[in-house]
Formats: structure tokens, C-alpha cells, sequence
């Protein structure tokens, strides 16, 4: 086994290259310079629930739907298949990682494992602030959904001007306590909630299917109905869909989950491949016909309010369903908020801890500390929940807090999965990516099809990330904060590459506690070699 300068190793196969090592208990995390300190028992459905449930199929389409419908129209409906063979390529150069190096933080781990220590600190660092924030965009969610199952839920105000923000936040934070608690208490409890609550968003989502197909009144040309609202755009009808499509693209990400909790996974190098796969596969079709049969349903779609945060796919299945039955599904739509929450800020507290352990974060031995009894970092849990909160908290007042919030967080997502699959293009057009060729090596591997999905994903996230980095008045408003992405994603990139660079990468190392005991065995007994 060959060891970094960060403490991790080099994955390695079994005898005759026919599969990967299994070092008992552990399940190879050995190989990668660590001891097994979390609490390994999450099964395969847990594992696939944990990337669904971080997509979130009720929370993205209940929430963004009026966004694509208001800027694109019906047509925006391509921009969901569009979105998915994107991502889809991304996926799929994530599987294969996640069969060889299944580690805690998986972003970051990954990008370890295929480039330097500096961009495999950039990757982490813009994947745990995009989580912090993601968290919080998720939360607002909430208030989309509550007022409209009952108006004793809008707990400020009348839901109208600064009085929905306020009350958005409002709900943003006790649901962001909660996951507090949950994740604090350990990955059993926040499992079975997370578990519990993607069956029923999944069961929900197929009746709410069902349903909608029943309720169809519009014919399918409608899908190519553009309202004109290319006539203001200087590329016609194409800067139009192209600001709709990222309602699409806000959606569907967050897939690698499965893989950030490896450590916690039984089997990981074979659940956590199919995981993601299934993840996002599962996502598109459910997702897709929900937004088409919710178009197909809509009684009139030219009716102002689809297009407003107060209206959207919730009044069309309110309008379609009846109050009875649209306020079940509604219902629905909160609980799958509720776990995609739950599934963000887990994601994030493992992805804290693994370069916490690292030592690649201030403060790392206190972050990376893990709770004897719950075998599960509790601070990184804390610490991220205020920070979500606080985020919240200083864009109370601003109008546009949930696109410009979104918008923000899932582009630091593609650019750090770009961290993710540019260095691992560099690898396979080196030839130093095990199992170009195709033949088995007991991974999941894409074989000879790696070098063009591999392209793909890089050119795909490039452009998504720029598509909505791009300083649109529909997106972020007017003034300053049309160029907020560029802005915030600058400042966090400099203030993390300077602390880096300054500091950081001259204490890179794993933290003793967190040492694979073999590791601890060489360096007493420098003479044996692992």
C-alpha cells in the first residue's frame, strides 16, 4: 500500500485483479490511511434513499416549478431530459469513483485520489459551503408548501410582500433545528427518518402521478408552447429557455450522497455505485412525468399566478385534485422537504469531518472528534446548522432570497464536481485510469466508454455552472446582486484559497486518532512495509 502525504492510500484489487480488497471489518478503509470510527449500518435501500432523498423529486418540482413555467413556459418541460443525460454523464463518472474509493466526504476524497492537494481542497471547500447553503435554500422550501395546506402556517404577516420572506425564515430555522438534532443523535435515527420518508415521498409521487395522468385536460402539443416568451430575449425563444432550464438543473444534483457516507455503508463499493445510478434515474422518470402530467393537468396555463412562488405546481394540483386530495399531496411535499433537508445536512457534516480528519480545516481535531456512544461527529452537525441559519437570517428582506440563494449553492456544486471529473479526464487521457480498456476489475467501471461520458461531464458541467453563474435580472434582480454568484463564489474561493495556501496545506495530514492502526504499525516499525 503506498501512503500519501495527506495519510491516505491508493486503492488497491484483489488477487488476480478480479476484485477489490476487503479488509474485514473495515471494508478496505484501511487502504486509504484511516480506522473505522463510524457507525457502519446503512444498507442498500438507506444508501439509495440517502442520494434520492438529497435530489428530492416532490421538493425540486414543488418548489422551481414556477420559475420554468413563468420564464419558459410549458416547453420548459425539455429542459428536465436535458438536465438528466447531463447530470447522467456526471453520474456515471461518479459510480465508478465510488466503487474505488468509498470514503466519507466523497468529493473531496475523490479528488484527492486523482489530483493534488490543492484542488482536492478547493473541490471540499466548495462543496461543504455550497451544502451550508443548499441547506438553507432547501428550508425555504417550507414556506412554498405550509401556507397553501393551511393559512394558520403563515405564522407572520399575510404572506404578501417582506412578511413571506420573514416567514420563510421563520420555518427555514425550525427545520434546520431539527436536522440539528437528528444528525447529532446518530446515523441510525437520521437513517430510519430518511428512509421512512423517501417511501412515502416515492409512493406519493407515483399516486400523484396517477392522478395527474387521470386529470390530463390539455392536449400534448402544449409540451412545445413557448408563450412567447422568446420575443424579449435578444436569441429568442433560446435565452428564454435557457434561464427556464435551471429550474431543471437546480434539481437534479446531490446524487454523490450515497457515496459520502461509505464509511457508514455496508458494502459501500457495490451499494454505493447503484445508489447514485438509481438515484438519479429513479428522480428523472418520476420527476419528469410529474411535470409534464402536472402541465397536461393544469386548467388554465396561462393563469399569472403558476408563475409566482405563491402558485405554482401546488395550485395546479390543488386546482386538478380538489382541496382534499391536492392538500394529502401537499403534505407529501413537506415530508420530502423534510428529509431532503435531513440528507443535505448530512452530506455536509460527513464531507466536514473527512478533510476535518485530514487536518485540512481550522480547528480539525475538534470537528473530526466522533461521539463514543453515537459514533457520529456531533459539532460538525452544530456548526452547520447555525451557519445555515445565519444565512437565512442576513437575507431576511431580500425579494429574491430563493432563486438568488439556489442559484448560488448549486453552482458552487458544478464547479466542485468539475474538480471531480476535470482531473479525472486529465487521468484517463494519460492512460493512468485503471480499466480503460474494459476488462473487468471488479469495480464498476464504464470501460471504453469512460474517455467520451468523462468529456461530456466536464463540458456539461462547465457550461451549467457559467449558464447559471450568468448575471440575469429574472435570476438574481436588479443591481449588486445580479452579479452575487460571481461575488460570493469569488470571496469564498479567495478566503479559503488564502487560508490554504497560508496556512492550511503545512498542517495536511491525518489526525492521529483517525489512523489506520496499520499506519501506526510502519511508523514504529519503520523497516515493514504495509
Amino acid at each position: 500500500m503506498t501512503t500519501t502525504q495527506d495519510g491516505s492510500g491508493s486503492a488497491e484489487t484483489g488477487s488476480g485483479g478480479t476484485g477489490p480488497t476487503d479488509h474485514g471489518a473495515d471494508h478496505g478503509l484501511a487502504e486509504f490511511g484511516y480506522n473505522q470510527s463510524l457507525d457502519r449500518s446503512i444498507g442498500k435501500f438507506a444508501s439509495f434513499a440517502a442520494g434520492i432523498s438529497y435530489i428530492s423529486i416532490l421538493t425540486g418540482t414543488f418548489q422551481l416549478f414556477y420559475f420554468g413555467l413563468g420564464l419558459g413556459g410549458p416547453a420548459y418541460w425539455w429542459s428536465w431530459p436535458m438536465v438528466f443525460i447531463g447530470q447522467l454523464m456526471i453520474a456515471l463518472c461518479f459510480a465508478e469513483l465510488a466503487g474505488r474509493y468509498p470514503v466519507a466526504g466523497s468529493v473531496y476524497n475523490w479528488s484527492k485520489q486523482l489530483a493534488g492537494s490543492a484542488t482536492a481542497w478547493l473541490a471540499g471547500w466548495m462543496m461543504f459551503t455550497a451544502s451550508v447553503v443548499t441547506l438553507a435554500a432547501v428550508a425555504l422550501s417550507y414556506q412554498i408548501t405550509l401556507p397553501q395546506i393551511w393559512s394558520g402556517f403563515q405564522l407572520i404577516g399575510d404572506g404578501t410582500g417582506a412578511s413571506f420572506g420573514l416567514d420563510a425564515v421563520l420555518w427555514g430555522a425550525i427545520l434546520i433545528s431539527f436536522t440539528t438534532m437528528v444528525n447529532a443523535f446518530g446515523v441510525k435515527l437520521m437513517t430510519r427518518i430518511n428512509s421512512a420518508g423517501v417511501f412515502i415521498e416515492l409512493i406519493a409521487a407515483v399516486l400523484l402521478v396517477v392522478l395527474l395522468g387521470i386529470n390530463i385536460v390539455n392536449p400534448p402539443t402544449v409540451l412545445f408552447d413557448t408563450h412567447d416568451l422568446g420575443a424579449t430575449h435578444p436569441f429568442g425563444y433560446l435565452g428564454a429557455f435557457l434561464v427556464a432550464a435551471l429550474a431543471s438543473a437546480y434539481v437534479m444534483y446531490g446524487f454523490d450522497t450515497a457515496s459520502s457516507l461509505g464509511e457508514e455503508t455496508v458494502d459501500p463499493r457495490r451499494t454505493a455505485p447503484s445508489a447514485i445510478l438509481r438515484a438519479v434515474i429513479a428522480s428523472f422518470i418520476l420527476g419528469g412525468l410529474i411535470l409534464m402530467f402536472g402541465i397536461l393537468a393544469a386548467p388554465d396555463l396561462h393563469d399569472p399566478k403558476l408563475g409566482t412562488a405563491g402558485g405554482g405546481l401546488q395550485l395546479i394540483v390543488l386546482q386538478a385534485l380538489g382541496g382534499g386530495v391536492g392538500t394529502v399531496f401537499l403534505i407529501a411535499a413537506v415530508v420530502a422537504v423534510t428529509v431532503c433537508a435531513l440528507a443535505v445536512h448530512t452530506a455536509a457534516i460527513r464531507l466536514m469531518f473527512a478533510m476535518a480528519r485530514d487536518n485540512a480545516l481550522p480547528a480539525g481535531a475538534t470537528l473530526a472528534k466522533i461521539d463514543p456512544k453515537r459514533k457520529t461527529p456531533v459539532v460538525p452537525a452544530i456548526v452547520i446548522g447555525i451557519a445555515s441559519v445565519l444565512i437565512l437570517v442576513v437575507n431576511i428582506g431580500t425579494p429574491e432570497i430563493f432563486t438568488a440563494v439556489t442559484s448560488v449553492a448549486v453552482i458552487m456544486i458544478y464547479v466542485a464536481y468539475v474538480l471531480v471529473t476535470g482531473p479525472l479526464l486529465i487521468k484517463r487521457l494519460r492512460g493512468e485510469w485503471p480499466d480503460a480498456d474494459g476488462k473487468r476489475s471488479g469495480y464498476f467501471s464504464l470501460g471504453r466508454w469512460g474517455l467520451p461520458v468523462n468529456i461530456i461531464a466536464v463540458l456539461w458541467g462547465g457550461g451549467m455552472a457559467l449558464n447559471l453563474a450568468w448575471p440575469r435580472e429574472a435570476v438574481y434582480g436588479t443591481g449588486a446582486l445580479r452579479w452575487i454568484a460571481f461575488i460570493f463564489i469569488g470571496a469564498i474561493v479567495a478566503i479559503g484559497l488564502a487560508w490554504f495556501f497560508a496556512r492550511g496545506r503545512q498542517q495536511l495530514g491525518c489526525l492521529p486518532e483517525h489512523m489506520a492502526k496499520q499506519l501506526d504499525l510502519d511508523a514504529t516499525n519503520p523497516g515493514e512495509k504495509a
